[in-house]
């Protein structure tokens, strides 16, 4: 077993980046999703962007001070469903695939991120 930190397996920072500005698309272009960024300038989706890479590099173990606010606060009130949810994971496994990333990074990554469902389903 490694010692190093999701954050370092993973690939630090750009490769977190990397991932982030890959799925990032993926959702907005969903036909389901994307209703969740109509509306928005590129200004706020830069902002959230970069605030979805700090919370990930510093919930993986990385230096990231993530200045955003709780799951839930931030996922209230959007009408996020059960298909949204499962639309979310195949985008989100499509784009770890992308990277090639090995079993045990991308197992830990998907169950990170499914331990959440309950804060952003709200």
């Amino acid at each position: 077993m490694s010692d190093k930190t999701l954050y370092e397996r993973l690939g630090g920072y750009d490769a977190i980046a990397a991932v982030v500005n890959d799925l990032l698309p993926r959702l907005q272009n969903d036909d389901l999703l994307g209703r969740f960024w109509q509306h928005r300038g590129d200004d706020g989706i830069a902002r959230e962007k970069q605030l979805l890479i700090d919370y990930l590099a510093n919930n993986a173990g990385g230096p990231m001070y993530y200045t955003g606010r709780d799951m839930v606060t931030s996922h209230t009130g959007m009408g996020i469903t059960e298909a949204d949810w499962e639309a979310f994971l195949t985008h989100l496994k499509a784009t770890l695939n992308a990277f090639n990333l090995p079993e045990a990074e991308f197992n830990d990554t998907v169950g990170f991120v499914t331990s959440l469902k309950n804060e952003i389903l709200v």
